[in-house]
This record gives C-alpha cells, sequence and structure tokens, in this order.
C-alpha cells in the first residue's frame, strides 16, 4: 500500500510502499477514503524537517539539554549517532481519517466489517486503528465531510475546555482550519464570535458562519475591537487557534477579556506571559490536549479501556460522535472549507508553497480490494551488506534499539538480512531498505514460515518475547531475544518446557554487557584468582514517566526484569558461579508501595561470592550510567561507564581506557553470528540464562511481594 512519510532528517516528503498493517487486538483496519490535511500541525512538521540542525537545535531546547547531558554520560560519538538515527526515522503524517472497515482484530466488539467510520489513522491506503479511536459516520454524511471529524474534534475540544454559556461573547485569533471550525461550533453554542486573522479570505469565511471578523493586517488593534465589541467590559472567553512563534497573541487575548474571563490555547503561539496581564483579572488560562480525555493514555487508546461514562463524559471518541452527529444535523459545515482536492498519489504537494493560502485540503484515495499478500512487500535496496554463508535471517521488531544498534552490528558481522516485520510496516520498511532487506512484512507468519529463514532476531516490546521465541523454536528457527526473556514465570516455564523438548536448540538473550572487551577483560582477571569475590553494581538507570508502557506489568513487566536482568548477568558472569540466594528490596512512595526502578539486589554465589546491584532512577541523568566495582583478594577492579577500566594491585596491569563506550553489543553479535556459521551453540550457555533469569524473578517477586 502507500502511505505519506515525513523524513525528519531532510524534510522531504514522500508516498511509500509499505506493508499493509494487520489490526492488533482492539484495533480495526480501514480502507481510506478521504483524509484532511492539518495544515498548522502537519506543515510545522515538514519546515522543522527542512529546517538545518541549527534551526532543530533552537526550536527544541529541551532536547538539546538532553543531548548535552548524553555528552556528558556517555561520550560525543555514541550521541552524534543516536541524534542521526532518531532524526533519520521517517514519521507518519496526518490523523483526519474516514472509510471502510475491511478487518477487525481480536476484542473488537462494537464495529463490524464493512461500517463507516472515522479516525486519527494517518494518511495512508490502510490504516489500523484502536477502536476507542474510532467513530461510525452517519447516513448522508458523505466521506468528504467525515474526513474533518477528528481536526474538528480538536476545536471542539477547546470550546469544552472554556465552558461557553448561552449568550457569551467570545473571540476566536487565528482562523484558519482549527479557527473556523471552533467559530462555527461557538455559533452553534449560542455565543457570539469576534474574529481575527491576517488573511482577508478567512475573515469572509468566518463572516459567512455568522462571526465579526477582522483583518489584523489593516492595522486595526484586536484588543480595542473587541472590547469596544463588548461594551468595554471584555469578552467572556479567547480561544486562540493562531501558530505563531509570537507572545503577542496571548498578550492581546489577556487585554481584550473581562475580568475571570477564560483563554483557551488550541493552537501553537509563544508562551512568555505577562503575570500583570493575569494579575488584576484573575483569568484562567488552559492549553487544550489535541482530542480530548484518553488521548496519549495508552490503556484507553490501544487498551480499549473506555472512561466511566457518568465520570468524563466527553472523550475522544464521544468527541468524534458529537461532531458527526453535528454534520448529519446540519449545525456545522465543513463542505465549504474545502480550497484543494489533492489524489493521494500526488499527496506531497499539499505541503508546497503553492498551498500557503489553503485552508481545507482533501486527499482521495482509489478505491481497490484489501490483498492480504501485500502485507509483505519486496525491497529495491542498494546497500545489501555482504553475506556469510548460512547465515539468513529474519527479524521481528523494528523499533529504535534495532535500528540503532542491532542492525548496525548484525551488517557489519556479515549477516544476510531477508525479512523484516513491525506491526505498522513504516519502520520495517524504512530499516529494510536502509539495510538491504530483501522483505518487509507487517506479519510474523512472513519471518517463521519461511523456510529460507535460519535464525530469527525478536526485538518487540517485553509482552511478546517468550510467545514470539516459542513460535520461533517450535519453527525450527535458531532463536535471538532482546532481554528480557520472558515477563512471567509461566511463560517463562512454558519456554523452558519447548526449549528441552527439542534436539540442540538455539537461544541466545541480549545480556551485551559481558561481551564489552573491558567486562571480557574484568572476567579474565578475575579467572586468576581463588578466593569469593564481592562485586558492586551502580545503575544511574535515569527516570521513565511512571505511565511508560515499561512500568506496566502486563506490557514492560517493570525495570527490574526488563532492565536490571543485565546487571544480573554481568555479575553472573564476572563471577563465573551460579546463583544460589536472592535478595532484593526497593525504596516505597507515599503510599507505601514499591518503586521498582529504586531497587538493590543481592546475590550470593556457589563458591561464596556476593553480588549487589543498585538499580537508581532518581539520580542526575549527567552522571555516568553504569560502574561497577569488584573487590577480591586485596585488589580492586573498578569499570567506569564501559569507557574505562581501573585496576588497583594487580601486577602488571594499571587499567585500560577506549577511545568510545563499548557496552559489547558489536562483540556480542559477532559472537551469535560465527557461533551460527560454525554450527556451535549460543555464546552464553543455555543453564546461565536460565539462572540470570530465574533469579531477576525472583528478585522482582520479592520486590512486588513487599508491596
Amino acid at each position: 500500500m502507500k502511505q505519506l512519510l515525513q523524513h525528519l532528517g531532510n524534510g522531504e516528503t514522500t508516498v511509500a510502499d509499505v506493508p499493509t498493517p494487520s489490526p492488533a487486538w482492539g484495533h480495526v483496519l480501514i480502507r481510506s477514503e478521504r483524509s484532511v490535511v492539518s495544515i498548522g500541525t502537519e506543515r510545522m512538521l515538514v519546515e522543522f524537517g527542512r529546517a538545518g540542525l541549527l534551526e532543530k537545535a533552537r526550536r527544541q531546547p529541551a532536547k538539546v539539554r538532553q543531548v548535552i547531558d548524553k555528552v556528558k554520560a556517555d561520550g560525543l560519538a555514541p550521541t552524534i549517532e543516536a541524534v542521526r538515527s532518531k532524526l533519520d526515522q521517517p514519521v507518519p503524517l496526518g490523523y483526519s481519517n474516514a472509510g471502510t472497515v475491511v478487518e477487525i482484530g481480536e476484542g473488537v466488539h462494537e464495529i463490524r466489517v464493512g461500517d463507516r467510520v472515522v479516525s486519527n489513522g494517518p494518511h495512508a491506503e490502510f490504516v489500523s486503528v484502536p477502536q476507542n479511536l474510532c467513530a461510525r459516520i452517519p447516513e448522508g454524511v458523505t466521506s468528504d465531510a467525515a474526513a474533518f471529524t477528528v481536526v474538528s474534534s480538536i476545536a471542539l475540544q477547546g470550546i469544552r475546555l472554556a465552558s461557553p454559556a448561552f449568550g457569551e461573547t467570545f473571540a476566536v485569533i487565528g482562523l484558519g482550519l482549527i479557527g473556523l471550525l471552533t467559530t462555527q461550533l461557538l455559533i452553534a453554542h449560542g455565543c457570539r464570535v469576534i474574529g481575527f486573522d491576517t488573511q482577508p479570505d478567512r475573515c469572509r469565511r468566518a463572516e459567512a458562519f455568522g462571526a465579526v471578523a477582522f483583518d489584523v493586517s489593516s492595522g486595526i488593534d484586536p484588543v480595542t475591537t473587541g472590547l469596544s465589541l463588548s461594551n468595554g467590559l471584555g469578552v467572556d472567553g479567547v480561544i486562540l487557534t493562531a501558530s505563531t512563534k509570537a507572545s503577542e497573541p496571548v498578550h492581546q487575548a489577556a487585554a481584550m477579556s473581562r475580568k475571570r474571563g477564560r483563554i483557551v490555547l488550541v493552537g501553537v503561539v509563544g508562551l512568555e506571559l505577562s503575570r500583570e496581564d493575569f494579575y488584576e483579572k484573575e483569568l484562567t488560562f488552559q492549553v487544550s490536549c489535541s482530542y480530548g480525555p484518553g488521548r496519549y493514555d495508552e490503556k484507553y487508546e490501544a487498551g480499549g479501556i473506555d472512561y466511566p461514562y457518568g465520570f468524563v463524559r466527553w472523550t475522544e471518541q464521544r468527541n468524534f460522535q458529537a461532531v458527526v452527529e453535528a454534520m448529519s444535523s446540519g449545525k456545522i459545515d465543513v463542505q465549504s472549507l474545502v480550497t484543494h482536492r489533492i489524489p493521494f498519489e500526488r499527496a506531497s504537494d499539499a505541503y508546497g508553497a503553492s498551498m500557503s493560502d489553503a485552508i481545507g485540503i482533501v486527499l482521495e484515495y482509489p478505491c481497490r480490494d484489501f490483498a492480504e499478500s501485500e502485507r509483505t512487500v519486496r525491497l529495491n535496496s542498494s546497500s545489501a551488506p555482504t553475506a556469510e554463508p548460512g547465515v539468513s535471517i529474519g527479524v521481528i521488531g523494528a523499533g529504535s534499539f534495532c535500528g540503532q544498534v542491532l542492525l548496525p552490528a548484525l551488517q557489519k558481522a556479515g549477516a544476510q538480512f531477508r525479512t523484516i516485520a513491525s506491526a505498522k510496516g513504516v519502520s520495517a520498511s524504512h530499516l529494510g531498505r536502509k539495510f538491504g532487506f530483501e522483505k518487509s512484512s507487517t506479519l510474523v507468519e512472513a519471518v517463521l514460515d519461511d523456510p529460507e529463514i535460519k535464525t530469527v532476531f525478536i526485538a518487540t516490546r517485553h509482552d511478546s518475547h517468550a510467545t514470539l521465541a516459542i513460535e520461533a523454536l517450535k519453527a525450527g528457527k535458531r532463536v535471538y531475544v532482546e532481554k528480557p526473556l520472558a515477563i512471567s514465570q509461566a511463560e517463562f516455564d512454558q519456554l523452558k518446557r519447548t526449549y528441552e523438548g527439542l534436539d540442540a536448540p538455539f537461544v541466545m538473550v541480549g545480556f551485551n554487557r559481558r561481551f564489552s572487551p573491558l567486562a571480557t577483560k574484568m572476567r579474565e582477571l578475575l579467572a586468576a584468582t581463588v578466593s569469593a569475590k564481592s562485586v558492586v553494581v551502580t545503575v544511574n538507570a535515569g527516570a521513565i514517566p511512571r505511565d511508560h508502557w515499561v512500568h506496566d506489568p502486563h506490557v514492560g513487566g517493570g525495570r527490574v526484569l526488563g532492565e536490571a536482568c543485565h546487571f544480573v548477568d554481568l555479575v553472573r558472569f564476572l563471577v563465573g558461579q551460579p546463583i544460589q540466594d536472592i535478595h532484593s528490596y526497593s525504596t516505597r512512595d507515599r503510599s507505601d508501595m514499591p518503586i521498582d526502578d529504586e531497587a538493590t539486589i543481592s546475590l550470593r554465589f556457589k563458591d561464596g561470592s556476593i553480588g549487589t546491584i543498585h538499580y537508581l532512577a532518581s539520580g542526575h541523568r549527567s552522571l555516568s550510567k553504569e560502574r561497577v566495582e569488584v573487590f577480591c583478594s586485596g585488589r580492586v577492579l573498578q569499570l567506569d561507564n564501559f569507557r574505562s577500566l581501573a585496576a588497583y594491585g594487580w601486577p602488571g596491569f594499571k587499567g585500560m581506557r577506549l577511545g568510545r563506550q563499548d557496552k559489547g553489543h558489536e562483540a556480542e553479535i559477532r559472537s551469535v553470528v560465527e557461533a551460527i556459521r560454525t554450527g556451535r551453540p549460543s555464546p552464553i550457555p543455555w543453564e546461565e540464562i536460565v539462572d540470570v533469569t530465574n533469579a531477576t524473578f525472583e528478585a522482582d517477586r520479592q520486590i512486588r511481594m513487599r508491596a
């Protein structure tokens, strides 16, 4: 299928061939008929992509601070690589779509195949969208009109926050697409509307809907005008729908407002606020978030868990429904806002200079049947790596780690790339073309059922690791799984049973730290000692928001299972003995619940050695992330962030320093590819993988048990 993509690095906007997505649990697959270009939001993204590096940095100062902290912690070269990789990723454009459902995933009950629906799907021939982000289109509403639903819901949510009452006077600053929709919705609420814009045509359109509108480019003063038209008392509310870097619209909104007036920001403006503007009038200022409650809530959007109707009357889906019903009853007119119609194959024209005065741009899609075969596409790549005989691999998952770390390491090791699969297909196609894969797909089966693929690399979210590993083993594949191997004891036990029922299976887990040249040097030195060892690992892990999927026990498993397992393995590797005992503790929040990324894990080994892992998220990110110290036989080894190794008391060895940080990824993948090529077992013995995984499960269990 075709999809419109924006490349953040060079600013190029293209209609690309990508695999048709498969509807995940709770999702529906929609054949697009129309979609609307949100001029302000999408053009801002396109302009950001076209800007140079310095301009990109100027526009995102918070990101610049993160980059500076990463340079301090990890060094310049890894930081540059991470930034380049981030800018290299294509971004889907669009979020206001209308079409027909052609397939539904498991867990979908309210929507049926054949339903006409609106959704926040991107500009693509087929879109897979969660059911909570869809709404049925009433009879009599055209696809042209319905395609405006989601962008109209942005305007509606801003109005809901402003709480207009019948008879009140509102000002709308910025009469672009969302501003004109806001104007109509306010009038439908029984409000008097005063509009302001810099383009006369937009003002005329607002007046056609019943507003009083003024072209500020003619020299009129918005503040004086707003006060004059409200009998000198000030308007009841202002909704800012402009797109500008200047802060003047906020000042104007405050100056024209009555005492205790309401100001809602829907667009994008400068936010250098003056306290005096707000203090004397006790004004309310609020920023509206997209289409309404539920936006960016993974449990609502992807998980399908609705908010209780009696407590959250207007969710984003209910806003969609309200808009299409208003279209059906004729209360709002979006058809008159259409200024351009563009066939989808020429969608990139929507972002050209000739469209600077456009308001409503509708993309029109060809009507064609859904084909299952289109879920796997052949890629025409000119960058295929030199392949080692017999090392033909498939990859499931195409996230940032896969693109930044895993695939470059595999390419250097000489692997033969055959098929890469991801849920939506965009990232798989991008990485597939970049690294020379033969195919990209949205089907796991495209990898597992291919007899040419001998080894499967799994780099998906944590909750699918064990299931995919089991399926790959049953399909007769060698398996590499990014950590963790599993996020529940039950699925790990099932994986063990599958492994033990096969003849010489191959399973490798991405515990890369043990392959770092500094870690292998430590192991070499420690192996020559006979006394017990004391290992202390301090991880300045950095905070991740509590609503991130990593913290979800059913998706990410928590940070102990998902990340601290790395360091359990590293200590196990350095000591070289089985783990016999585990004790773990965590800090607690104000409700006395354990915090899983503020933990101490203590290990005792068969030979009497001990290890302590301090996994902490509360430190400052400019401090180096990982530090390992080993005490034994009157000697000390001190590893700092996998860049330097200091030795105290070791005859003939003072330490090592690398030119750049090396956490062992390349050496790890090189060892995997070499093992596959020569027919040797996994570089990490299965017994050690089981030992480390069981120990991590026990550490996590103790933390959660103490709740």
